[in-house]
């Protein structure tokens, strides 16, 4: 099965609200961390075998799988075996592996320090950071189909404030937090062959530098352009903007059942 790597250790400082007392995928998004819900755009299209590259705090990270099956699941307890009668399972099947990959490793070395359980197989990886409407079946299949070493996911970055269409002086139309409809930029969700463990270097290996730098000149880095929805959670505002998409029923990244 493929591995899906996502990188969990930053230490989310523009996130300081929160991040001060959690790593920053484990900041709630309707009462789940948002690491659930990338897990979850993910297992929809099948891929369901992860490797969580923690680093700051991630002792909670480990600590939230490790109950996961409990917290998530009906059952009667005996106190005095500690046996459990499970009522009702949770109907999650992932698989996660949860690895130190140190407190100030960069996103290359992350991924790099993940290597012996990646082997030489082709896999996935994306931030702990960024929710999207991907589909990451098609993103696979575009990787599949040019044959070069690495596929980036390319997105339209969301303005930073609500988009006004004026008529004179009236406002014609009013959008909160609309993409912007030029230019696009690197949105994660990336798909690599094992050479890429090439192009990386030691802990201090930033992925989105010299790697990404060298694989792009040598050609063998193609991007996947997704026009839909994508919002990385980088600061409180966009924490909130994302909680008040997923209470009113309308987050686009939710196409699970």
């Amino acid at each position: 099965m493929m591995k899906v790597i996502i990188l969990a250790g930053g230490h989310g400082t523009r996130l300081a609200e929160e991040t001060s007392v959690r790593p920053k995928p484990m900041v709630e998004i309707g009462g789940r961390p948002i690491l659930w819900h990338i897990m979850h755009i993910y297992a929809q299209h099948g891929f369901k075998d992860f490797l969580v590259a923690c680093g700051y705090k991630g002792e909670m990270i480990k600590e939230y799988f490790h109950n996961f099956f409990v917290h998530n699941s009906d059952y009667v307890i005996n106190l005095k075996t500690g046996l459990l009668d499970i009522i009702h399972q949770n109907g999650i099947d992932w698989q996660v592996g949860v690895v130190d990959t140190g407190l100030d490793t960069m996103t290359g070395g992350r991924i790099l320090r993940l290597e012996r359980w990646i082997g030489r197989e082709t896999f996935m990886a994306t931030y702990g950071d960024g929710l999207g409407d991907v589909n990451i079946q098609a993103l696979l299949d575009f990787h599949r189909a040019h044959g070069r070493l690495a596929t980036v996911t390319a997105v339209r970055p969301p303005a930073r404030f609500g988009g006004l269409v004026l008529e004179g002086e009236a406002v014609y139309e009013f959008s909160e937090k609309p993409q912007t409809e030029s230019g696009w930029i690197n949105g994660g969700f990336f798909v690599f062959e094992p050479e890429v463990f090439d192009y990386l270097g030691g802990d201090a290996s930033i992925l989105e530098r010299e790697p990404l730098e060298r694989l792009a000149a040598a050609g063998q880095l193609m991007a996947f352009r997704h026009p839909g929805f994508w919002q990385p959670m980088d600061t409180l505002r966009e924490k909130q903007y994302l909680e008040s998409l997923w209470t009113s029923g309308q987050a686009p990244w939710k196409t699970w059942k």
